[in-house]
């Protein structure tokens, strides 16, 4: 009786393990059927997935993937004879499908039970996903346009994975078509990351785009920005010291990393990359003008504040920004030496002081006029202008400055 319950044990052992294989094979006939069900198909394959009898078995994983493909194929078909497909069902299966032939290529490589290794499917499952590889890049602008930036990502970052992975991988160059691809992918996987609120995934997105030689500047300054949100000034400073090294034409690295050291009243330092800056692009009026605006606010030195505004109006003589920079710099002496001349009780004294404020007030008066005239929205030129009018005792433009400025004219 123990030898005949042990055969029936082994027969019903048999029997589920057998059964489990079938449901394989069925969940396949379902993706395949003239009028698939690939809902009743995905159960099936999910059941065995989950099977201890067929979870580690390469042709469940594989023919997981095979049921994926065939309903993206399903759908891609009806986009290129012109139909219209279901394009979110189109890429939800297709995303679907590398995990599953990257299972079944692990699990189709591992040594029989005489050590060998003969795989049964890897063939079919690189010649899938090099058809494929095109369309995970389609998908990450479709969810990119439709603003679902998680799966625009993921399309765009499972492009990269599968091209960079050794299923697909030959030791043949790449042909010009995938380079691009590559390239666009890697690009817009960063941008995609930066939508998330996910710091780590758009820094680990951001580094592996800046290493592409497309827009590798804004990539920096996306990474650079990453760092600042996070509040990591460490990185912070170095993505901006690395992106003006190797782009020292562009602003925006040198501007940011002045302004960390303003802000932290390191002047001296810089000073020293505004010199930089100059040395590399010293027909940049830009540069000069925040050297000015460093030595004004932050080292308190106008005679170099206004040697440094001087210089970029030479080299933009119509910047209204660096018109009005020079121009307060005669302004505020014009204030301060008329502040002094209050104060002074000797009549004659304080008339001489006054005329020498007045001289500065001159001096700053056509700066701000050419200021206003090219930008007439700027509220402190038209501050300015009113306060340098009343004490040039300049009536008439006082008054049409002061309605000006109260919006009756």
């Amino acid at each position: 009786m123990k030898k005949l319950g042990l055969t029936l044990g082994l027969c019903l052992l048999a029997s589920v393990s057998f059964g489990q294989k079938k449901a394989v094979s069925e969940a396949l006939k379902l993706a395949k059927d003239a009028n698939p069900n690939f809902t009743e198909a995905r159960t099936k394959i999910k059941e065995a997935l989950s099977n201890e009898e067929t979870k580690n078995d390469a042709k469940t994983w594989y023919t997981a993937g095979q049921i994926e493909d065939l309903q993206f194929t399903v759908e891609n078909t009806k986009l290129l004879i012109g139909g219209q497909p279901d394009q979110a069902t189109m890429y939800n299966a297709l995303i679907n499908i590398y995990p599953y032939f990257e299972k079944a290529s692990e699990l189709d490589n591992l040594p029989d039970a005489k050590g060998k290794i003969k795989p049964k499917f890897i063939k079919d499952i690189q010649s899938t996903l090099k058809a494929n590889l095109p369309y995970y890049m389609n998908g990450g602008i479709y969810f990119f346009e439709e603003k679902d930036y998680k799966k625009s990502y993921d399309f765009f970052n499972q492009y990269i994975e599968i091209a960079d992975s050794k299923l697909i991988k030959s030791g043949e160059k790449s042909t010009e078509t995938v380079d691009s691809s590559y390239i666009f992918s890697n690009f817009y996987a960063a941008i995609a990351a930066t939508q998330l609120d996910d710091h780590a995934t758009s820094v680990k997105a951001l580094q592996r785009a800046s290493k592409i030689d497309y827009r590798r500047d804004y990539t920096f300054q996306l990474l650079s920005e990453e760092y600042k949100n996070a509040e990591d000034t460490v990185n912070w400073e170095n993505t901006l010291k690395e992106g003006m090294a190797l782009f020292p034409k562009d602003s925006y690295f040198i501007m940011s990393l002045v302004g960390i050291y303003v802000n932290s009243e390191n002047n001296d330092k810089a000073v020293e990359y505004i010199n930089t800056a100059i040395k590399n692009d010293p027909n940049n009026a830009q540069l000069y003008d925040l050297k000015g605006r460093i030595y004004e606010s932050g080292l308190k030195d106008y005679v170099k504040a206004e040697e440094f505004f001087k210089k970029a109006l030479e080299l933009d003589g119509e910047n209204a920004e660096i018109l009005s920079n020079l121009g307060r710099i005669y302004f505020n002496q014009g204030v301060v030496q008329l502040d002094n001349a209050n104060n002074i009780a000797d009549v004659k004294i304080y008339n001489e002081e006054k005329e020498k404020a007045k001289d500065l007030f001159k001096k700053a008066l056509p700066f701000f006029e050419k200021a206003y005239q090219i930008n007439p929205d700027a509220s402190d030129n038209k501050i300015a202008l009113r306060s340098i009018y009343y004490n040039l005792d300049m009536g008439d433009k006082f008054e049409e400055m002061d309605k000006i400025m109260n919006g009756d004219n």
